[in-house]
């Protein structure tokens, strides 16, 4: 595998490296020890699929709170995608920042996301099919997000948006005091339970 820093801190861009023969080819595409050697010590507790039918379609942006450390690993196993991630740890010198890639089933690439980042993507083909490998378990309560069009991040996405569910559409605008203060709050209840 080749694991090339994404430009947000602790995320990666993963390819696959084949062996090809005259059978077709054979590729790791997860390996604990090698993933470690990157400082990602992700233990995978939960993998979930997500199946697309159209073209357009957006799912995102979504993130959890704390004290959620979800860490995820997310492929294209059929079809191809836009994927974007939003670094949304305030302690980061990449916060508020995105970067976008695209996932293509033919590539057998992925993305590393670390703890206190928003995913979102854009489907490029019809039947595209994404694998989540995620070291925490989905809390509803912790889930949160943000509209694909908010200003604070003007995302680029490639194709219009055909198909977004409601909830996506009506995240308010991001408010930077708002999310500080809640993410603060997060992290003092985590300490005042580990005391």
């Amino acid at each position: 595998m080749k694991f090339i820093p994404a430009g947000l801190q602790g995320a990666f861009l993963i390819e696959a490296d084949p062996l090809t023969d005259s059978r077709g080819f054979f590729a790791r595409l997860w390996c604990q020890s090698e993933f470690q050697k990157y400082g990602i010590t992700m233990q995978v507790v939960q993998t979930s699929v997500s199946h697309n039918a159209a073209v357009g379609t957006v799912r995102g942006m979504h993130f959890q709170w704390s004290p959620s450390q979800e860490a995820k690993l997310i492929r294209c196993e059929r079809g191809r995608v836009y994927d974007v991630i939003v670094d949304l740890r305030p302690d980061s010198a990449t916060f508020t920042q995105y970067i976008a890639v695209e996932l293509d089933s033919q590539k057998h690439n992925a993305v590393y996301v670390p703890p206190g980042f928003a995913h979102g993507f854009q489907t490029l083909e019809v039947n595209s099919d994404l694998i989540y490998m995620m070291s925490d378990y989905f809390r509803p309560e912790l889930a949160d997000g943000f509209r694909y069009d908010d200003p604070q991040f003007d995302i680029a996405w490639p194709l219009p948006v055909d198909c977004i569910i409601e909830r996506d559409c009506n995240y308010p605008d991001f408010d930077s005091d708002s999310y500080m203060q809640r993410y603060s709050e997060a992290c003092r209840t985590i300490d005042n339970v580990s005391d």
